[in-house]
């Protein structure tokens, strides 16, 4: 076998599949048709969503755990229930998920971008200190690729403030921070189930707290406005029908049976690729500091320094594809820059502040280098394969930077 990349025609370090998504086998379907067969398909009659309420939050040491539809219905129900009003302000990441900024949209408060930290991808304290009003109400730190964000630094600072902290960890499924399961660090968590995510039922999501009056709120505003004691046509709060399905329940209390051993896999091979990538010139990835005690790697995330390296980041994805190894640079810019920002395309909402915000202003050049020129991405799924399979994906980056000046000839061509 020779040594010339797949690009150019050579052989590929890797022609068999990584782990396929979603993982499933009898035992999820033993819990769907026992549920499909119960008859009772919806939350409020069943027993599937209430055992997984039950089981997830005990996993994550809180008392209170309310499933609903979607992970990003439960970051606006938790907000909801944090009691915040028009013109608050809610401090989010610049690098994350439309959704986290979206959320606060939904629940009529203003967004305040900050940006991460270069390293750890996740929100910089210092910059959210700096980024407080008297109309702040709440930090949502994000536990970005599922590397929990520094929680130390940012209750503090919400301590001090007196902030509400609703963590989003839709990455997060398992991860821990201090040996402290990600979630139930701050006032709440929130977690997603859709397709893509390491605990799935295809979509769904879930909210966790410790805090009895702010799960009643919750609770309520997921269901039509009802409260504990109260009558069925009695609806005390704007408010939905947010409840997640039994049948959802159900494939999440067997895909549960899994989680922990799938999180091992995914922490080790985790740290054995990243000591790997490390040793080559302008690869970064993701810096765990020592707090985090479990990653789940949700994604495993790097930085390609391109000068370092010898090739930019566009043609090290294209020959690391045709490697046989999948891979993306993740978003293609900051979420402030996303359209919707940018042209304040609210909707309903936000419309008594909407003339004072621009988005256009906001400032965040560690997301804007990560997004435009240095971020790759693999996804969760690989990170359940094998030493052998880490090695690959190793081996494919090694092979990459001995052929960097022919990739970046190709990339100049191609200007």
């Amino acid at each position: 076998m020779t040594d010339t990349l797949a690009l150019f025609g050579g052989t590929p370090v890797r022609t068999r599949s990584f782990p396929a998504w979603p993982v499933f086998d009898a035992t999820d379907e033993a819990r769907l048709v026992a549920a499909l067969r119960s008859g009772k398909w919806g939350r409020l009659a069943g027993d599937q969503v209430a055992e997984f309420e039950q089981r997830f939050a005990a996993m994550h040491g809180c008392r209170h755990g309310i499933a609903v539809v979607n992970g990003t219905v439960s970051l606006r129900i938790a907000l909801m229930a944090a009691g915040l009003q028009a013109e608050d302000e809610v401090i989010v990441p610049t690098y994350t998920f439309l959704s986290t900024a979206t959320a606060v949209v939904e629940a009529n408060a203003v967004p305040v971008f900050v940006d991460v930290d270069l390293d750890t991808f996740n929100i910089d304290p210092a910059l959210v200190e700096a980024a407080i009003t008297p109309r702040t109400k709440a930090i949502i730190p994000v536990h970005f690729a599922g590397q929990p964000a520094d929680m130390a630094a940012i209750l503090a600072i919400a301590e001090r403030h007196g902030l509400f902290v609703l963590e989003d960890a839709a990455h997060a499924h398992g991860a821990s921070w201090r040996d402290r399961p990600a979630g139930s660090i701050g006032h709440v968590g929130s977690f997603s189930f859709q397709s893509s995510k390491n605990l799935t039922s295809g979509e769904g999501g879930i909210i966790v707290t410790n805090d009895e009056a702010l799960a009643a709120s919750c609770r309520s505003i997921h269901n039509c406005g009802r409260i504990e004691g109260g009558i069925w046509y009695e609806h005390h709060v704007i408010s939905a029908n947010y409840r997640l399905g039994e049948l959802q329940g159900a494939l999440l209390n067997s895909q549960l049976d899994r989680l922990e051993a799938q999180t091992r896999t995914r922490d080790a091979n985790g740290r054995h690729l990243a000591a790997r990538l490390a040793a080559l010139p302008g690869v970064h990835p993701q810096s765990r500091p020592a707090d985090v005690t479990t990653h789940s790697q949700h994604l495993f995330m790097l930085r390609l320094d391109a000068a370092a390296f010898g090739a930019p980041r566009a043609v090290v994805l294209d020959a690391l594809q045709a490697e046989g190894i999948p891979c993306s640079g993740g978003y293609g810019f900051p979420l402030p820059s996303q359209p919707l920002f940018r042209h304040k395309a609210f909707g309903p909402y936000l419309a008594h502040v909407r003339d004072r915000l621009d988005y256009t202003q906001v400032s965040c050049p560690n997301s804007e280098r990560i997004c435009r020129e240095q971020g790759i991405w693999f996804d969760q799924s690989m990170m359940l394969g094998s030493r052998a399979d880490m090695d690959d994906i190793a081996d494919a980056m090694e092979k990459v930077h001995r052929h960097r000046d022919a990739l970046a000839a190709r990339a100049l061509q191609a200007r």
